[in-house]
């Protein structure tokens, strides 16, 4: 449960990056997307699996992270309901500064620390570090 929570809190600010990104400049919004949505697939993996364990329902592990994955829609519907009017190039930096810290502090704050509860080796860093290199790959790669 605590992992749903995380990681909706986590989606909540990516359904604003890439809402904003897609509304500044959809060729930037696409790659965007699509790298979010292939980094999405070992989180609902990450949020079923437990809860699969924990209850022996398939039923409830696919709806935890079916819900947890909505998050990420309700941002970006905040965003356009909330944060168009306001939208220009300078608020553009300024809400993509505060969607990267706010995930940067849940992985650094939460998610490292309760991994590292389970794993006592360095396993859980360099999932971080492979993580953010498959990002940054996925990125280069997509025009």
């Amino acid at each position: 449960m605590f992992t749903a929570f995380a990681l909706a809190i986590h989606n909540f600010p990516e359904g604003i990056a890439v809402f904003i990104s897609a509304l500044q400049d959809p060729a930037l919004g696409i790659p965007i997307t699509v790298a979010i949505a292939i980094h999405n697939i070992p989180e609902g993996i990450a949020v079923a699996v437990p809860v699969y364990y924990a209850t022996n329902s398939k039923k409830k592990a696919f709806w935890m992270s079916f819900l947890s994955g909505l998050a990420e829609p309700l941002g970006a519907i905040v965003a356009l309901l909330f944060l168009m009017p306001f939208i220009n190039g300078i608020m553009f930096g300024v809400i993509f500064a505060m969607v990267a810290g706010i995930m940067v502090f849940i992985s650094l704050d939460e998610l490292i620390p309760a991994a590292q509860r389970y794993d006592e080796t360095h396993l859980p860093i360099y999932g971080v570090i492979t993580g953010m290199a498959i990002m940054a790959l996925s990125l280069l790669l997509l025009p």
